[in-house]
């Protein structure tokens, strides 16, 4: 084992497939946060940092445990059944399942978000129970099982050593935690951006249901989109700063004026008192 891993760190191929699947993993895994994060910002302040670490921790267990069952990973994708010519596997049924929860939900929260007068709902803000944490926890293994299968599946489809594979996903959730807080911190200071990623997370839902029914969209073009509309965004919100910094400039200098206007008035008072006496 030993003598196989030091081949490995003198082969420039395992390096090369070490760094691109390290990329593709975390890009994966920040898809798994970015819903991670948007539920955990449903429930009340105390729960959320508790719920995103015990979210990332069973992505990372489920990543594991199948690394660790790669020749039944593999054999998901052998045909169950046919419809109109066209085979179903259990990774394409998997697929369709998580595509079809994610767009439930993504459609779910923008309603809340968008809705003057929200109905009532386990994950509304206005309304937390503590029984939500379980809720939303039962959410996110549903996902993580989904974006996991979908992340070994890449892994398997890149490489055939199983270390680089493991120390892909290793660093890819390690990236995941880091990012836990700041990123659910800035989705839930940025209104905007919450609308952005539920867009994000509707894209991602339409393409697991695309290459469930064996449509295969090149995740190249998916990833271009995205950060096509993240830079839009961030475009955005440098203008609405910039326009904020111009409002606050124009609200002091018409308090400086107004500041002005008084001493000049008091002074005015002062110099007729004076010419009076």
């Amino acid at each position: 084992m030993l003598d196989s891993i030091l081949t490995l760190l003198a082969d420039p191929a395992a390096w090369a497939a070490l760094v691109t699947l390290i990329v593709m993993e975390v890009v994966l895994g920040i898809d798994n946060l970015i819903f991670i994060s948007i539920l955990s910002n449903k429930l009340p302040e105390e729960h959320r940092s508790r719920v995103r670490r015990i979210g990332i921790s069973l992505a990372l267990v489920m990543r594991l445990a199948l690394l660790s069952m790669i020749a039944w990973i593999v054999s998901l994708t052998a045909p169950v059944f046919t419809v109109m010519d066209n085979a179903f596997s259990w990774k394409d049924m998997i697929l369709i399942a998580g595509g079809l929860f994610l767009v439930w939900k993504a459609t779910k929260e923008i309603h809340h978000t968008v809705d003057p007068t929200p109905a009532h709902d386990l994950l509304d803000k206005k309304d937390v129970v503590i029984s939500n944490v379980g809720s939303a926890i039962f959410q996110i293994i549903l996902l993580d099982l989904v974006f996991s299968i979908d992340s070994i599946l890449t892994a398997v489809g890149m490489t055939d050593h199983l270390p680089i594979m493991v120390v892909a996903v290793l660093v890819a959730v390690t990236v995941m935690l880091l990012a836990a807080d700041p990123l659910a911190n800035f989705i839930n200071k940025n209104p905007t951006v919450v609308m952005l990623a539920l867009g994000f997370l509707l894209m991602i839902g339409m393409v697991l249901i695309a290459e469930g029914f064996g449509a295969h969209v090149p995740k190249g073009y998916i990833y271009a989109a995205m950060a096509f509309s993240a830079g839009v965004e961030v475009l955005n919100m440098w203008s609405r700063k910039a326009s904020t910094k111009r409002e606050s400039a124009q609200q002091l200098r018409a308090q400086a004026n107004e500041a002005d206007a008084r001493a000049r008035a008091a002074e005015a008072e002062a110099d007729a008192a004076e010419s009076r006496v």
